[in-house]
Formats: structure tokens, sequence, C-alpha cells
């Protein structure tokens, strides 16, 4: 990724924070300027407080150094912030991973792969607090069938050995 597109995915991540409510500042070209390791933008809502490493691919896997996510999770517990990484993929839109949820590859480097990013990331409206992601399990296979309890409620009414007040109190 070049420097210009790097800064250009920064301040768009920065401008789309401050839209959600977050004051937000940008570390530009973080770590050049000092001798400790800065995130690249540091977010807060006031009851949350983030560290993010931003990273943006035209669509290879992003890779971040093992020193790098190491730095990020230092300053974050030092500054009292939750440590984030950011990515963005082209025509995709921000996700975000705490360090611990992303692959540790065997040279201790850490990667974003696409599919990954938009399969288990944090999409921007839930990273933001707008949306909360509901995944399959918590809302029930759709094709599951019928509850069995119910169906023998039912069925018990259908029969006559249940009156219908005595099912509704059941199924309440």
């Amino acid at each position: 990724m070049s420097h210009a597109k790097g800064g250009r995915r920064e301040r768009e991540l920065v401008n789309a924070l401050d839209e959600a409510g977050f004051a937000v500042m940008r570390a530009p070209a973080s770590g050049a300027a000092t001798d400790r390791e800065l995130p690249d933008v540091l977010a807060g809502d006031g009851d949350t407080f983030y560290a993010i490493e931003a990273k943006s691919s035209a669509g290879d896997p992003i890779y971040l150094t093992g020193e790098e996510v190491e730095a990020l999770t230092y300053f974050a517990q030092n500054f009292g912030a939750k440590p984030r990484i950011g990515v963005r993929f082209d025509r995709e839109d921000w996700y975000f991973f705490h360090p611990a949820d992303l692959h540790v590859t065997d040279g201790g480097n850490y990667r974003v792969k696409k599919e990954t990013a938009i399969a288990d990331g944090i999409d921007f409206p839930e990273f933001v607090g707008d949306s909360a992601k509901v995944t399959l399990e918590e809302v029930g296979e759709p094709d599951a069938g019928p509850d069995e309890d119910v169906l023998r409620v039912l069925n018990a009414v259908k029969q006559g050995v249940m009156d219908v007040e005595e099912a509704a109190e059941l199924l309440e």
C-alpha cells in the first residue's frame, strides 16, 4: 500500500468516526515522529476508547508485523484504550478486529484476508454502536421446522383433549 493511499484511508476513517460522534485524532506517520510506536487513530465516545492500527489493501491479504501489533497493544493498555486493527479492502467498508482474533502466521506476523474480514470482522455500524451483529445460531435455523412442543399442544387442542385456554397458558 502506498503511503499516500494509507494516509487517505486513515483520514477517511477519522472523518467517518467523527461523523459517528467520536472524538478522534490521527497520528500521521505514526512512529516516524517519535521513538515510540503510536497507533494510527485514537477515538473515543466518552464511554469507550480505541487505539486503532488502520490498514488497507486493494484485495490482497493485509499483513501486520508482530512488532506493530505488540506496540499497539502496549500503547492501548497504557492509554486505557481498546486495541483494534481496522482493515479496509477496496470497494468494501471498514472491518475491525481485536488483535487476539487475527490469524498469526508461522513467522509471528498477523494476517487478515478479505473473506475473513467480511465474514468475521465487526463492520463500521456495529463498531460505532449503530447496529449489532446477529448470527444464524442466535436467530435459529430458518429451515429447522416448527417447535415440537408447540406442535404437541396444538395437536392436543385439535384432538379435543385440551381446551384453547389451557393451550394458551402452556405456550406463554
